[in-house]
């Protein structure tokens, strides 16, 4: 497929670099790109924030639920992360704003049978992961990205940041996270999309 059709622009080349883990930074076969693509299966929802609930739940100690300004008002964070789709495109140096996940898992304290985590979004959207995936420090619960508010079509006003696995990790219009012992696929991964979502593994499909 001629992604450049698809989207309306060019594909470029990055230079090779590596992270610090060593791996090249722009995985196999991406495109890198400064256009940020809008890709969902979904309608993009309306928000309504005096009717929006976070919630936490599953095997957690204490779980939470907050308002949307709860939510907002809990300590902030940035950081500037490269974000990879599935449909083989890779934007570099986000900047993302929001609250840092071990600000939540600080609040809920996940028991010693939580190993998965399903996120949830209000459109009823769902994605799954190790909670060791989820636990780490580039993970974050956004409201902003490149200094500007998350816009509605890119998961506003509030979605997840997993950008070390494929975005659809990243479940867009966020309000839950389900932990489990057993893991349990989410919406795309019950399709054929792969369940560890690793972009350096090519990990597309099951």
């Amino acid at each position: 497929m001629d992604l450049s059709r698809l989207f309306g622009q060019k594909q470029t080349s990055a230079p090779t670099e590596k992270r610090p883990d060593g791996r090249d930074r722009l995985p196999p076969g991406q495109y890198h790109t400064k256009k940020w693509p809008i890709l969902s299966y979904e309608k993009t929802p309306r928000f309504d924030p005096t009717s929006y609930q976070f919630k936490v739940w599953g095997a957690v100690e204490n779980p939470i639920q907050l308002t949307w300004d709860e939510l907002l008002a809990l300590p902030r964070t940035t950081l500037t992360t490269d974000f990879h789709c599935v449909t083989t495109w890779s934007r570099y140096d986000n900047e993302w704003e929001g609250v840092h996940i071990r600000e939540i898992l600080g609040r809920v304290k996940p028991t010693s049978e939580a190993h998965f985590v399903t996120a949830h979004s209000f459109t009823g959207y769902t994605t799954n992961m190790p909670l060791t995936a989820l636990d780490d420090d580039d993970v974050m619960i956004v409201f902003r990205h490149d200094g500007q508010d998350l816009e509605p079509d890119h998961g506003g006003p509030v979605r997840l940041l997993v950008p070390k696995l494929y975005a659809y990790k990243s479940a867009k219009w966020l309000n839950g996270l389900e932990f489990m012992e057993n893991d349990r696929p989410g919406f795309w991964e019950i399709r054929g999309y792969s369940n560890s979502a690793d972009p350096w593994n090519e990990e597309r499909y099951w």
